[in-house]
C-alpha cells in the first residue's frame, strides 16, 4: 500500500493518528525501506495539512503519547536520529520540542544529580560512585547537545564513539 494512501486516510480521520505509536523512528527500528515510507507519509500529510497544522496536531496533550517513538526523548542519540531525519526531509519544523529537550538536557541532569547527592548526603560511599556516573552522562549529553557551551574539550573524546 502506498504512503500516500495512509495519509489520505490520517488526515481524513479515517484512520486513527494512534496507529503512529507503533513506529519507532531511530536508527535501530527502522531501515532504509521503512524510512522512505515515513518521509513520503509525513511529506503529504504536512501538504495537505501543512506544518503548523500537522504541528498542532502533533502537540496535541491527548495525542503525545503516541507520537513518543516518532520524536523519542528518551536517549540522546535517537533524538538527534529524529531531529537529523525530520530535517533532512524538510519537515525540521516538527522538532523544536526535540532541540529544545536536548538543549536543556544537561541542565536537568545536573539538577537531578544535585537532588540525588543532597537527599543522599548519609551514604556518600555510595553517592559518590553514582555522581561519577551522573557526572559521565552530563558531560556526554552536554557533548551531543547543540548548546553554546565553552566545553569544546569535552566534544573530541566523545566524537569517535559515534
Amino acid at each position: 500500500m502506498s504512503p500516500n494512501f495512509f495519509a489520505h486516510l490520517l488526515h481524513s480521520d479515517a484512520l486513527p493518528w494512534s496507529v503512529l505509536e507503533y513506529i519507532h523512528l531511530n536508527e535501530d527500528e527502522t531501515t532504509s525501506s521503512s524510512r522512505i515510507f515515513i518521509k513520503i507519509l509525513f511529506q503529504e500529510i504536512a501538504e495537505i495539512l501543512g506544518l503548523s497544522k500537522l504541528n498542532e496536531r502533533l502537540k496535541d496533550e491527548f495525542m503525545r503519547p503516541h507520537f513518543e517513538g516518532l520524536f523519542p526523548k528518551e536517549n540522546p542519540r535517537n533524538t538527534r536520529f529524529a531531529i537529523n531525519y525530520f530535517t533532512s526531509i524538510g519537515l525540521g519544523g516538527l522538532t523544536d520540542d526535540l532541540r529544545e529537550h536536548l538543549r536543556t538536557a544537561p541542565k536537568r541532569i545536573m539538577e537531578q544529580k544535585k537532588e540525588s547527592s543532597s537527599s543522599g548526603s548519609s551514604s556518600s560511599g555510595s553517592n559518590d560512585s553514582s555522581s561519577s556516573d551522573s557526572s559521565d552522562s552530563s558531560s556526554s549529553s552536554s557533548s551531543s547537545s547543540d548548546s553554546d557551551d565553552p566545553p569544546r574539550k569535552k566534544r573530541k573524546p566523545n566524537s569517535h564513539v559515534r
